[in-house]
């Protein structure tokens, strides 16, 4: 264990080792949308 009671702060980058992606809004939203045309289908038919 550390001997200093001091917080140690990084960067939140730093922190998961690079960028996080803006991907996963887009293939939740795709997945959402495909989900209620294929209910709508079945709904209908």
């Amino acid at each position: 264990m550390a001997e200093n009671d001091e917080p140690i702060h990084i960067s939140t980058d730093r922190a998961r080792a690079g960028t996080t992606p803006h991907m996963t809004r887009y293939v939740l939203g795709f997945g959402l949308a495909l989900v209620i045309i294929v209910f709508a289908f079945l709904l209908w038919s």
